[in-house]
């Protein structure tokens, strides 16, 4: 499939494995993160997920000389399995880290826009480049890159399709982090395992909150961010947490 999946500790890897191929996304590799993706999210040994590739490249976008080929009749094609993954991936309810470690365009850029955290090799250089090919964007490198950078930037990306340094999109927002190359790795894992002491269960509403307040008035969410603070107040974890707090100890979550 071209791709591996590990757990270390806590922490959830999906590793891209086409270094030739700038880890260009097949149907395959599709169909098989968003199967693990899926397998993890009621796995209670991953408390996040880290996604990041080998070679010079993080992914430079979708397999273009399969991406056109037709399904059979009733059946999902290319464009319907890669919306699904990026669906998936967004609405995953643990923290997902992007660890960018090389040239990042058109659907790996769509893969980056839909994690939480986005930390970056000093090397990376990342764009969309879908106008270099004719190619229009459907995992939401023109309707989610302005969300995610001032609209001015999003476009200048989007009609150049140029890739632009780490740093130039750690000042634009779009990435946390920029680090050494090799410190890549490391510093992934450690903001993973950082995550994985958290409470599962409070992380997961944070992130649900967070995603939906953009679609919504300031007062709508805030009646959704106190919605969710009513369910939660009857949770394990907060009493755990509390607890925790005024007999001086690390709280133990479980995620309910």
């Amino acid at each position: 499939m071209s791709f591996s999946q590990a757990k270390k500790g806590l922490v959830g890897w999906i590793t891209l494995e086409r270094p030739k191929a700038m880890n260009a996304l097949s149907r395959d590799m599709i169909e098989g993160m968003t199967a693990t993706l899926r397998a993890w999210t009621d796995d209670p040994e991953v408390r996040t997920v880290v996604i990041t590739g080998t070679g010079p490249a993080f992914c430079a976008g979708a397999d273009l000389k399969t991406a056109g080929a037709a399904a059979a009749p009733g059946e999902k094609d290319f464009l319907d399995h890669i919306v699904i993954f990026f669906d998936t991936l967004r609405a995953f309810p643990k923290p997902t880290i992007a660890a960018v470690n090389g040239l990042t365009l058109a659907g790996g850029l769509e893969a980056v826009l839909a994690c939480d955290i986005v930390l970056a090799a000093k090397s990376a250089r990342l764009g969309d480049g879908h106008s270099n090919f004719g190619v229009f964007p459907g995992g939401g490198g023109a309707a989610i890159l302005p969300r995610k950078v001032p609209a001015n930037v999003a476009k200048y990306l989007l009609f150049t399709g140029d890739a632009i340094s780490a740093d130039e999109m750690k000042a634009c927002g779009l990435v946390n982090e920029v680090v050494a190359d090799e410190e890549l790795a490391d510093r992934a894992q450690a903001l993973g395992e950082k995550f994985a002491k958290k409470s599962p269960l409070v992380l997961a509403r944070m992130k649900k909150v967070a995603n939906e307040a953009a679609d919504k008035s300031t007062a709508d969410a805030l009646r959704h961010e106190l919605h969710e603070l009513r369910d939660h107040q009857r949770s394990w974890d907060i009493q755990e947490g509390l607890n925790a707090f005024v007999e001086k100890r690390q709280p133990q979550f479980k995620g309910y």
